[in-house]
């Protein structure tokens, strides 16, 4: 699942929101968004945040009913200048993209595409899986010294899983309570899903920010209640979390440096220029070799004209 994105969450009139030294508990609320079949909340970017460390896009999807031959159903679509980290909590998807990969991931494993340059991939229904679909997409921008580079993608069918009192963390990206995570990642960064079983103290680093994603029920910040469809966005300066539980509860907890270089976004490009944007939208459109081709049945996502161009 991905994308895209357009001006109603990432403004061009609105500029990059500060990055606040001290802690903080920043509420605000997700998007209704359609993407394939299913309907998402879109928790980032947001107006007035646009990123929190490298993370600057997380869309919850699901629950859905799926089946074996029509699921997200998000055909060959392009991108530039990000990493997509894809994790379920609950039914399959088939990923392929045009290096050729071709798999299947479920609760518990991680799927994390580069783009680099140029990209481009399709995400269907697996062929055999039928029920409910849960999960959350989430991107990465990539730093200058790789964004131009070549394309990659992983798969971790395992990842490393650690005891809080009163939680499980597992670790998808960087390294979180002594425990390290295999998945690449280009920027000081981290992605923990955090299953909450009672109240808990969960270990931060006081020079990341760090934002909360309630996947389901609730938890409370600071005598903030955040349930699904809210990101709580928590600043810097903490060097552990307090959260709150009154029932069994599962959130992602994303951190990172705060990311240097303002970024442009659009569609389903990261970049630092619309010039770059533009050049991205005119390979696709006319399908050139750029993004190069995905094997799947699915109809390919026609190029969107950014908004610049309609004016």
């Amino acid at each position: 699942m991905s994308g895209p994105v357009d001006a109603t969450d990432a403004p061009p009139a609105v500029a990059d929101a500060s990055h606040p030294t001290a802690p903080c508990v920043e509420v605000s609320d997700s998007r209704d968004e359609q993407v394939g079949k299913i309907r998402v909340r879109r928790a980032l970017p947001r107006k007035g945040r646009r990123t929190v460390g490298a993370w600057c896009f997380a869309d919850h999807m699901g629950p859905a009913d799926v089946t074996e031959n029509s699921g997200l159903d998000v055909g060959p679509h392009p991108h530039i200048g990000l990493q997509t980290v894809t994790w379920l909590i609950d039914g399959q998807v088939l990923h392929r993209d045009s290096l050729g990969s071709e798999q299947v991931i479920k609760p518990g494993q991680l799927n994390l595409m580069t783009s680099g340059d140029a990209v481009s991939h399709a995400e269907e229904a697996t062929g055999h899986y039928r029920g409910t679909l849960e999960g959350i997409q989430l991107w990465v921008a990539l730093p200058e010294a790789t964004r131009h580079g070549g394309a990659a993608f992983e798969h971790h069918a395992e990842l490393p899983q650690g005891e809080l009192d009163g939680a499980v963390a597992t670790v998808l990206v960087g390294d979180f309570a002594n425990l390290s995570s295999p998945a690449r990642h280009d920027t000081p960064l981290v992605g923990v899903e955090l299953a909450l079983h009672r109240p808990t103290t969960v270990p931060l680093r006081p020079d990341f920010e760090y934002a909360v994603v309630v996947l389901e029920g609730s938890v409370g910040i600071g005598g903030t209640a955040l349930p699904p469809g809210k990101l709580g966005y928590l600043g810097r300066g903490r060097d552990e979390l307090r959260v709150d539980v009154r029932e069994p509860a599962r959130a992602m907890l994303l951190g990172g440096e705060p990311f240097a270089d303002p970024i442009v976004m659009w569609w389903n490009f990261v970049a630092r220029s619309r010039a770059e944007i533009d050049a991205a939208y005119e390979s696709w459109a006319r399908q050139d070799d750029r993004f190069g081709r995905v094997r799947s049945s699915l109809p390919l996502i026609p190029a969107k004209a950014p908004y610049w161009h309609q004016a």
